[in-house]
């Protein structure tokens, strides 16, 4: 019984940890957003990478000021995740997979508001008892 307990407080810490980063990026939170990560994370998103917390940081930062065209101070995307899987490989150790939905915050009214759809491709690890995300991609499905 304890196991199974332990397993699923680690399952909904992780997949709490996949929303925090949504909510952390669309509200340019990057000091926050950063500590999701293991200091020696990687993440690939769209046709970017980068190793190491700093750098992730930075490079979200930069996407951040790329995007906001119109200077409102939030990220013009509203990034819902969804089918969250998660796969426990060791009690420190899972991998997991969720759908993103990434909706245009900042088109006119009457316009589509989709920009993409998209598979998050993760590793976790847990660090002094904390889950973080160690290895992230972006897998965009839709448009191709």
């Amino acid at each position: 019984m304890h196991t199974d307990l332990n397993r699923l407080v680690s399952l909904e810490a992780i997949r709490t940890l996949r929303m925090r980063y949504c909510h952390h990026l669309d509200a340019n939170r990057m000091d926050a957003l950063a500590q999701l990560f293991t200091e020696d994370a990687v993440c690939h998103v769209a046709g970017a990478g980068w190793t190491g917390r700093d750098a992730i940081k930075a490079g979200l930062s930069q996407a951040f000021i790329d995007f906001d065209t119109e200077q409102r101070g939030q990220y013009p995307f509203l990034h819902a995740v969804s089918n969250h899987w998660i796969e426990m490989l060791d009690d420190d150790h899972a991998e997991g997979r969720c759908y993103l939905t990434d909706w245009v915050t900042q088109r006119p009214a009457g316009e589509n508001p989709l920009l993409l759809l998209g598979v998050y491709v993760d590793e976790y690890r847990r660090v002094d008892g904390e889950w973080l995300i160690s290895h992230t991609r972006l897998d965009v499905v839709w448009p191709s």
